[in-house]
């Protein structure tokens, strides 16, 4: 596991810039750098040891040194690899996996992609042709950024990397604004940042003399297959996590895993222990609100395997980590669950080096409720005309309600009718509606943004689906979508901010190309979620956990705001510096905050507001700076 940074170039690049951008990534790799330099390229890496601890440096090199390659991310069928290669005549001078990747292009160029199984991004520089071809994982575990200006192409694991370059103009992207209100997070291929763009799940880029050329190498195929009947299906299920937790389970330094207590965390920490003969190290989060705290069915797995159980009690003075998080996102990211990862992730990286995570069951299986209300939905016909006024009266209604309450949920509802499946669920999915956003933007913003549609991100992965049913497409959005742009943003960055490897035997893409061909009612059944995984899993886990109501891994951030959090939301959203950006009408943003304090739940755009002026405060008022000490959000520390 590593993080990567370079610079290709029909000039000579810049080996000292691409030092300072490995150096700003220390916290990804605090075990070792490299660095390869040439006439047109300049390639580095900092590297945390996992697979062969003393010998597996980089940049790795092909046998004439003709390739070269820098690599983040994990090769779970490496030792597979390494055997085929040899047997082509390769030779090796590590023991690890990246060597593979050089080895891999020799024989068959980009399509070696296709022979991966793990998490990955990497470089590959062919030194003969001046080509650099650059590549993600199928479904983005690793993230990857790229600008490109005069002929020169620079990338990195993370946008702080991009911004050592002293010709770099750091810019305001409205359009990733944009989407980032609706979603709460900035989706592929926008950053935060005008003229950088990552590189989306199962994408390449190719850069040569100048020229750059996007393609996609892999997309998730959710056409309907026979596949059994359903305890057939249960025991393939069963196997598939066996076998995609075990090839997460090789490493050369101490191993543990998330344990929230839901089914996925549970059910891997069941796959690990029924192939390890030790007690298996598992961590969990709290909170003292009992609505958001699942220790107690941790606590039950944990007791059901004998593990060594870790666990912490996150409070709302723990919002004091909140400019070290700022940093470490590098661009506004306002899901709220960012907070408990890294403490749990902190405290992981004490005992462990590598974490397993529950990550990708609900998009495999079906498990969010929202699923759940795309069935109920498609039998509600829709009413184009009447659309705007059930969006306004479900809007309203749904503000009035909990996050978990039945008026919450039937405004929402009520919000769904008039509109199409994909803006049902895109919808179901937003934090911000149109109308809402074009409330809350200035005159200017609203002008400079007129037809844009954030919703048609989700329109276009319903369009480019073969799902059967609207929960099919929609699971299929979420994969393209909600999953490498939200969760595994957050697990990545809380995971790697501590040194700390994060692996998904969810996210195995075996398991999930077999998943993907399932019928949809062995996913949801009525009000019943992960139907099958269920099953499947029972008879592992203690009942309880089995048939528990999800609680998902949230915080309990409306009455954070209404309580501990008040006066830092009013202070960093109304006071001057937040008002002289001319992004926002301070009476929307004032009317929320009045709102949610007088008891409707604005929370989450809330929370998306506040992200987005502490990003402006660390990463546009100021020069960036090292990673802050721990204080409140809004003093020197938060806004260097």
């Amino acid at each position: 596991m590593c993080g990567i940074a370079g610079v290709v170039s029909t000039d000579r690049p810049d080996a000292d810039l691409v030092r300072r951008m490995c150096e700003v990534l220390v916290h990804r790799g605090p075990d070792g750098s490299g660095l390869y330099e040439d006439s047109r390229a300049a390639l580095g890496m900092r590297r945390l040891a996992i697979i062969d601890v003393p010998g597996g440096d980089q940049p790795v090199y092909n046998e004439d040194r003709t390739v070269v390659a820098v690599f983040n991310g994990e090769l779970y069928n490496f030792a597979d690899l390494r055997r085929e290669l040899q047997a082509r005549g390769h030779r090796f001078a590590s023991a690890g996996d990246s060597e593979c990747l050089v080895h891999l292009y020799e024989e068959y160029g980009d399509a070696l992609v296709h022979r991966l199984r793990g998490m990955f991004a990497f470089a590959i520089w062919d030194v003969r042709r001046r080509r650099l071809l650059l590549a993600r994982d199928r479904v983005g575990k690793k993230p990857l950024f790229w600008r490109a200006t005069h002929g020169s192409l620079s990338f990195g694991s993370e946008l702080k990397a991009l911004r050592q370059d002293t010709d770099f103009k750091a810019e305001l992207d409205p359009v990733a604004l944009h989407h980032y209100l609706s979603y709460q997070y900035v989706p592929a291929p926008w950053s935060i940042y005008r003229g950088v763009r990552k590189l989306a799940p199962g994408h390449l880029l190719v850069w040569q003399d100048g020229e750059v050329e996007v393609s996609r190498y892999w997309r998730l195929d959710f056409t309907p297959r026979e596949i059994g009947s359903e305890e057939e299906a249960a025991e393939r299920l069963r196997g598939h996590l066996l076998d995609a937790t075990r090839a997460r389970m090789v490493s050369e330094r101490p191993l543990g895993a998330f344990l929230s207590g839901g089914l996925d965390s549970s059910a891997v920490v069941a796959a690990m222990a029924r192939q390890t003969a030790g007690p298996i190290k598992t961590f969990s989060i709290g909170f003292r609100d009992r609505r958001f705290d699942e220790r107690r069915y941790a606590r039950l797995l944990a007791a059901h395997y004998g593990t060594d159980h870790h666990e912490l009690v996150v409070t709302p003075s723990a919002l004091e980590i909140l400019p070290t998080l700022s940093w470490h996102y590098d661009e506004p990211f306002a899901d709220s669950s960012a907070i408990p990862s890294f403490y749990v992730a902190r405290m992981s990286r004490e005992h462990v080096a590598v974490i397993l995570t529950g990550d990708g069951g609900d998009e495999a299986f079906g498990g969010y409720l929202r699923y759940v209300a795309m069935a109920r939905a498609r039998r509600i016909p829709v009413l184009p005309l009447l659309g705007p006024a059930f969006d306004r009266a479900g809007s309203a209604l749904a503000a009035r309600g909990g996050r978990q309450s039945p008026v919450r949920k039937a405004g929402r509802m009520l919000a769904l009718l008039g509109h199409p499946a994909p803006r049902r669920y895109a919808r179901l999915m937003s934090s911000f509606s149109p109308g809402e956003k074009a409330a809350l933007y200035s005159g200017a913003l609203r002008d400079e943004l007129a037809g844009t549609d954030s919703y048609a991100l989700i329109d276009q992965a319903f369009a480019g689906s073969r799902a059967g049913c609207d929960v099919g497409r929609a699971m299929d959005a979420d994969v393209n979508t909600y999953l490498p742009g939200d969760l595994l943003v957050k697990v990545d960055i809380a995971t790697m901010a501590n040194s700390l490897e994060a692996r998904s035997p969810f996210l195995d893409h075996h398991l999930m190309e077999w998943a993907a061909g399932l019928p949809s009612r062995w996913k949801v059944r009525g009000g019943t979620t992960k139907y099958l995984l269920k099953k499947a899993v029972a008879p592992w886990l203690p009942e309880e956990l089995v048939t528990r109501p999800k609680m998902g891994f949230g915080v309990p951030l409306a009455a954070w705001l209404r309580e501990e959090l008040l006066d830092l939301s009013w202070d960093v959203l109304t006071d001057h510096t937040a008002r002289s950006r001319g992004l926002f009408r301070q009476e929307a943003v004032k009317g929320l905050l009045s709102r949610h304090r007088e008891g409707q739940d604005h929370a989450d755009r809330i929370w998306a507001l506040v992200q987005i002026e502490l990003w402006h405060r660390r990463f546009l008022d100021h020069a960036p700076s090292a990673a802050p000490e721990t204080g409140r959000p809004g003093s020197p520390a938060a806004s260097p």
